[in-house]
């Protein structure tokens, strides 16, 4: 009988086991129900988040493909701009020079015109003479035609006076 109790208590014992077994499958059945309940939507969720990523980090390598593009076009043009200002600024340089070539010049001619300037104050002082000279010119002519215009006047009155004493002779001239 030992052993019969012994299997029947191994046997409640297996049976108790099993219970508890299954009691423990049916907890974790539950617990992994309830586990699915969250982690599955999570991973959908983490799913759509890292297609939405993607699609973010496509776009903006897209954009910075796009801009990358656009600066090597601009930096292009910017490259000829900048060589056609350094040709200008060579040829301004070259004007500048030219300027200060011409700057000296007309410093030496400057030096050459100060005697001419003084040449040409001394004529002005001539000048000033001569139309000073004119001026009396014009005075002694205009006192002169005044002068006339009496002797005219005076050689009128005295053709007039002269007349008269001629028509009382020459009625007795025969002639």
């Amino acid at each position: 009988m030992s052993t019969e109790t012994e299997i029947k208590k191994l046997d409640e014992e297996v049976h108790s086991n099993e219970q508890d077994l299954k009691k423990l499958d049916h907890e974790m059945h539950k617990e992994i129900h309830r586990w699915e309940l969250i982690v599955y939507p999570s991973l959908f969720a983490f799913v759509i988040l890292a297609a939405y990523g993607f699609y973010l980090i496509f776009n903006l390598a897209k954009d910075v493909h796009f801009m990358a593009v656009s600066i090597d076009s601009n930096m292009t043009i910017l490259t000829g701009d900048m060589q056609s200002m350094a040709s200008n600024l060579g040829e301004m340089t070259a004007n500048v020079r030219t300027m200060a070539v011409t700057m000296d010049s007309i410093d030496d001619t400057v030096v050459v015109l100060k005697p001419m300037l003084t040449s040409l104050n001394q004529m002005n002082g001539s000048m000033a003479t001569l139309d000073q000279s004119v001026r009396s010119i014009s005075d002694t002519t205009y006192y002169m035609g005044d002068h006339m215009g009496h002797m005219d006047y005076s050689m009128r009155n005295m053709n007039h006076n002269i007349d008269r004493f001629s028509n009382p002779v020459e009625m007795f001239a025969p002639w």
